[in-house]
């Protein structure tokens, strides 16, 4: 009897270690990843500015992001490739409102930049594959901010057959944005200033439903990119992208 005892209180004693280890390692694991924070990537790590807080890879030169890890020894394709393959993407999205504004080409893809022929409005921001050409929607702001065509907001496709969501908002979204695109330009500066200096906000902000995406220079080359969130003044580092090649507008 005394040694069944003794058993059962060993599992048990076992059981709460148990419980007691995952709960600390849960604990510790939301406070270095942050409360509620949507994490793109494992790689993808929480900094804290003025206001909101900024996202920055761990990998803290911006030549060698999430892509160039991945996908080395890539020839890569050109500018008309790219377009091309993104004019297909639209034509099979089925919106004739959209049309591409920009294509940056980068070693290990191409990023595209989709604008609204109405309004002038940046829509989305697209990647294609160097490999496959495959054309997919940017992580990061492009579907967690984007309140017309990201996949945050309510009802609808997104971007095409990928993700699938389009909403239903109107200007006025873009219109009611608080952060005005001088104060993203100095909120990213601000940021480049602590994490990349020597690096500068290009001028040439570009406006999306509910966030502004700014290229980051260096010697006056493109060395990257970021967002600044339209509310809160949020930065998100864009840490995926390779060594820009040429672009496009």
């Amino acid at each position: 009897m005394k040694k069944s005892s003794a058993i059962a209180l060993l599992v048990i004693a076992g059981i709460f270690l148990c419980v007691l280890f995952f709960g600390i390692g849960f604990f510790v694991g939301r406070g270095t990843s942050g409360w509620g924070y949507f994490r793109p990537f494992t790689m993808m790590d929480r900094y804290f500015d003025y206001p909101g807080y900024s996202a920055l890879g761990n990998n803290r030169n911006m030549m060698g992001g999430y892509f160039s890890n991945r996908t080395t020894n890539i020839e890569p394709f050109t500018i008309e490739q790219a377009k091309d393959a993104v004019e297909q993407y639209l034509q099979d999205l089925g919106n004739a409102d959209l049309e591409v504004r920009e294509i940056m080409l980068f070693d290990n893809h191409a990023y595209v930049q989709i604008v609204e022929k109405s309004t002038g409005i940046g829509a989305m921001e697209l990647l294609v594959d160097p490999t496959t050409k495959a054309v997919f929607p940017e992580y990061g702001p492009n579907m967690m901010w984007n309140l017309k065509y990201g996949h945050m907001g309510n009802g609808g496709r997104m971007m095409g057959g990928m993700m699938g969501w389009y909403q239903t908002y109107d200007t006025e979204t873009y219109s009611t944005m608080t952060v005005t695109p001088q104060e993203a330009l100095r909120l990213a500066q601000n940021f480049l200033d602590r994490e990349f200096p020597g690096s500068e906000a290009a001028d040439d902000v570009e406006a999306f439903y509910g966030y502004y995406t700014i290229e980051i220079l260096e010697n006056d080359e493109v060395t990257g990119m970021l967002s600044v969130n339209g509310f809160s003044g949020e930065v998100f580092f864009h840490s995926w992208h390779g060594t820009f090649i040429e672009e496009y507008k």
